[in-house]
């Protein structure tokens, strides 16, 4: 249970400091330290089981037969990311409510920033794949809004964009991934995908199924050609950059590689894909990292390439690859949070980011100016800092790698060239921005920060000179822990030592430190050949693509989207024409010989009433008051043709939604324009005819294929297992609230939605109330006669009654919610057509959306409650009671879901009653209830 706590705290309680910065900045601070810190007590209880080289598990089943389950997972992999999001988010915490000003809203930046993290928990303590899909999609929606924060800037909502384009696109491409992976596997658990990679490696799928992963992986890290996102996120507030780099967002790329090596890795499409990419962006993004003016622009290329160094660890392969890998995941995310915190420093006491401009800091902030030099030396590699123990192990694992045998100083070559790079372009932040002169033109004056904003950036700095000093006693255990969990195998024989010799990495690393000075000695001729470069512009070709895209999109919705119900319904019914046309020649063969049933008077009736309505309201379509009434008939006779099959609840069903259309129908019908519509052309007949022939044929050509195709049914599965299983005999319902209960659950959400929309398009609505009808006869001023008002207001009580009737009888005979949402509907709606809007409106509930809410919360909350007993979502409970003077009954949680389903009928009805009461009011210059 501790495990699931920790992600349901933080998806529990994200909104808590948005709630609570009405009491100031120090409240909205305290809730969102108290949310990451109930989180990492959690992660640390659980530490010291995982670090002894035990899997934690926790699985509640969730929908089982498509194989997603809440299943969660602690290993040496996820504690250490856990460890990282929640150490390092507590950090930001504390930054951030020094770096933002008195005008940000800190609550709702707090809320954003722990829904954040919530969701990057998620993603890395998830068992179930799909499930760590949805955290991952939830980081790209969170880390849009980190971006956007500041959203009055253009830059920051160009760059949001982006993010969320390149994110997204690359979250579809895994969305595909992954589910060929668990077919491949036969499940979507990690334990048994990790169990399988022999047999996922030799299926046919492989290829295509690792290059997609890979794609969700890479966008994800920014590897390139995706890196382009990164830089330009730089736009989001230092504290999001800080926790973007260090331990989130772009981890999350590195982290799926980590965690899926044992079941995709060991392939040589694997090497060549992921090393190829780490190696190129580790490279490229380390030379253009050394060009950046903007601080922040040249930290966002460092951590481009340093991501691009840990994947290519991942993909050189090698025991002690993935170790390393692991380790420069922890370095990088020490020293690179430290980086961006210092940078912010700076930012937020000089005013500007600009290297050109930004110089000899050391004389005006020298504490923060040590503290960055020793953080860019960890970037660098340099000894006695932790980034030089991973950085030497990178290097000793390029030397000798059995895939370039021929070739065995290209790999090395290229490591010591990243190497001298990294420690140019370290340089360059160090020199220009401490040393270098004096400032010019700043936009303020520096000084040292205050205590606590720089607190974060000691910790962290100070924890690059304990693990570079002192591996084997701060990060060994906790690298042992991650490193096995990501190899699912026994470690390989590597020390964690300052010292190892005079050795090939030790002059590589020698190589790199002096090539790096060299570099930046030669900056000047330097910055002069990039400057005659072609200008590359990432974010202006996304742009240009991004408009493209849209002007498609327009025209392609105008040309659809014309405004003619005629030309909607002709593309509907051609699309259903050409799907059921393809459907009817690839099915099955019809073998069973269909019996006629006996037709008597009652059936011709119903049959002659069904031609009347449907040909009538046709051809008299411009009389609408007629044409209503002749479409009401059609719904009638269905009616009575499903009690002539035996289904009742459909019966009823039907009939109650067709009273409640018909009085909406003959509510809307006083506003629709008087003018006589225009005529079709003869065109536009024939092809309405032909459509209409085609459409309708095929569906009774369709419908007697299905009938005489050989099935299986699962009907007998609902009437078996009905009462013993549903605890009702009224199959219908219990299908509907227990069987079939998610599919209700969705159902009842669009029509929520619908009285959202609904209420949004009625709102503001004005119209003129019409003094004639079609006919050219005035309207009577008597809207409401005496006679079927009184008539009509004793029905009320009687009716609802009715409704809670059906109601509680539902889930044993025909009824249930939703029949009796409908009953209630229309007895308001009927109020409402014989008294009036001033006398239906103080009837009806005020709080419409707080009703749907209730509803959508009943329904949703019942199916909540199964989880409590260790049961999936929706699982219903049910067993009989003797009660005092009552004796003996029979209570199911379904009837919680059933008046859960009750709420959101009628509340949909009492909206639209409600706004077109208010349209009316608005269009006779009466008062508007609110």
């Amino acid at each position: 249970m501790l495990l699931a706590a920790i992600p349901a705290t933080a998806f529990g309680a994200f909104l808590l400091p948005l709630l609570l910065q009405r009491f100031g900045r120090g409240a909205a601070a305290l809730a969102a330290t108290a949310v990451i810190g109930s989180c990492l007590t959690l992660v640390t209880q659980l530490a010291p089981a995982v670090l002894a080289g035990n899997t934690l598990l926790a699985h509640l089943p969730w929908l089982p037969a498509y194989g997603l389950n809440l299943s969660l997972r602690m290993d040496g992999l996820g504690l250490l990311f856990a460890l990282l999001i929640c150490g390092i988010g507590l950090l930001v915490v504390l930054y951030a409510f020094y770096y933002l000003s008195d005008n940000d809203r800190l609550g709702r930046f707090y809320s954003i920033l722990l829904l954040f993290m919530a969701a990057m928990l998620g993603v890395v303590l998830s068992e179930n794949l799909l499930l760590l899909l949805v955290f991952w999609e939830i980081t790209s929606l969170s880390s849009f809004l980190l971006v956007a924060y500041n959203s009055d800037k253009y830059e920051s909502r160009i760059g949001a964009r982006m993010a969320l384009a390149v994110t997204g696109g690359g979250g579809l491409a895994l969305l595909a991934g992954i589910l060929l992976l668990g077919h491949i596997a036969g499940s979507y658990e990690l334990s048994l995908i990790l169990a399988a990679g022999a047999q996922i490696r030799a299926h046919t799928l492989y290829a295509p199924m690792l290059i997609l992963v890979l794609l969700g992986a890479f966008t994800k890290s920014a590897q390139f050609p995706f890196h382009f996102w990164l830089p330009n996120a730089m736009s989001a507030p230092t504290p999001v950059s800080a926790y973007l780099h260090s331990a989130t967002m772009v981890k999350a790329g590195v982290f799926l590689l980590a965690r899926l090596h044992p079941a995709l890795g060991s392939t040589d499409l694997w090497f060549w894909l992921v090393s190829g990419t780490g190696a190129l962006t580790l490279v490229y993004s380390a030379s253009i990292a050394l060009f950046r003016h903007d601080v922040k622009g040249l930290l966002a290329y460092s951590t481009i390439s340093h991501l691009g160094l840990i994947t290519l660890l991942f993909g050189l392969d090698t025991r002690l690859s993935i170790v390393a890998g692991v380790f420069h995941i922890i370095n990088h995310a020490i020293f690179k949070a430290s980086l961006f915190m210092a940078a912010g420093v700076i930012d937020h006491e000089c005013g500007t980011r600009d290297m050109r401009r930004v110089n000899g800091m050391f004389r005006r902030m020298p504490i923060t100016a040590s503290l960055a030099i020793i953080a860019a030396g960890s970037m660098a590699g340099v000894p006695l800092l932790n980034g030089f123990l991973s950085k030497e192990m990178f290097f000793g694992e390029t030397v000798g790698h059995p895939q370039f045998e021929s070739l065995s100083w290209l790999l090395p070559v290229v490591a010591t060239i990243a190497g001298m790079l990294a420690v140019a372009y370290s340089l360059r932040f160090v020199h220009d921005v401490f040393f270098n002169g004096e400032p010019i033109d700043l936009p303020r004056q520096p000084h040292e920060p205050p205590r606590w904003m720089r607190a974060p950036i000691e910790l962290l700095v100070l924890l690059c000179l304990l693990v570079g000093v002192l591996p084997e006693w701060t990060v060994a255990p906790l690298l042992d822990a991650a490193a096995a969990a990501a190899l699912q195998a026994p470690l390989p024989a590597f020390e964690l030592a300052l010292w190892h010799g005079f050795n090939k990495p030790l002059a590589m690393s020698l190589l790199a430190l002096a090539g790096g000075v060299l570099i930046y000695a030669l900056r000047g001729p330097l910055f002069a050949w990039q400057e005659q470069l072609p200008r590359m512009h990432p974010r202006t070709a996304f742009e240009r693509a991004y408009r493209l895209l849209a002007a498609s999109a327009r025209t392609a919705v105008a040309t659809v989207d014309n405004g003619s119900l005629q030309r909607y319904c002709a593309l509907l019914f051609a699309f259903v024409l050409v799907l059921a046309t393809w459907a009817f020649f690839s099915g099955p063969e019809a073998t069973i010989r269909l019996a006629a049933q006996p037709a008597g008077e009652a059936a011709y009736i119903a049959l002659f009433a069904l031609l009347l309505g449907s040909i009538g309201a046709t051809l008299l379509y411009r009389q609408r008051l007629l044409a209503v009434i002749l479409v009401g008939v059609v719904g009638l006779v269905v009616a009575l043709i499903f009690v002539r099959l035996s289904a009742p609840d459909l019966a009823l069903t039907q009939l109650a939604v067709e009273t409640g259309t018909i009085v909406l129908m003959l509510l809307v019908l006083y506003y629709l324009p008087t003018g006589k519509a225009p005529r079709s052309s003869a065109s536009r007949l024939v092809r309405d005819l032909l459509l209409a022939i085609f459409a309708g044929g095929g569906l009774m050509l369709v419908s007697l294929r299905m009938l005489a195709t050989p099935f299986e049914t699962i009907s007998g599965f609902y009437l078996q297992e009905s009462v013993p299983g549903g605890g009702g005999t009224n199959v219908v319902n219990v299908i509907l609230v227990d069987f079939r209960g998610f599919d209700t659950l969705g159902e009842i959400t669009v029509l929520a939605i619908v009285a959202l929309a609904s209420h949004a398009l009625l709102d503001r609505l004005t119209m003129t109330a019409p003094r004639l009808d079609a006919d050219g006869r005035p309207w009577s001023e008597e809207a409401h006669p005496l006679f079927l008002s009184m008539l009509m207001r004793p029905l009320l009580p009687l009716t609802l009654t009715v409704s809670v009737y059906i109601f509680l009888r539902g889930h044993n005979v025909p009824g249930g919610g939703f029949v009796a949402g409908l009953i209630t509907s229309v007895a308001l709606m009927v109020q409402y057509l014989a008294n009036g809007n001033a006398f239906a409106q103080p009837r009806l509930p005020l709080n419409a959306a707080g009703l749907l809410s209730l509803g959508l919360l009943l329904v949703s909350g019942v199916g909540m409650a199964s989880w409590l007993f260790g049961r999936p979502f929706l699982t219903s409970a049910h067993g009989h009671f003797q009660l005092p003077l009552i004796g003996e009954i029979e209570l199911a949680s379904a009837m919680i879901f059933d008046l859960g389903v009750y709420l959101v009928v009628v509340t949909v009805v009492v909206t639209v009653l409600s706004g077109l009461g208010q349209l009316s009011a608005r269009a006779h210059n009466q008062p508007v209830a609110n």
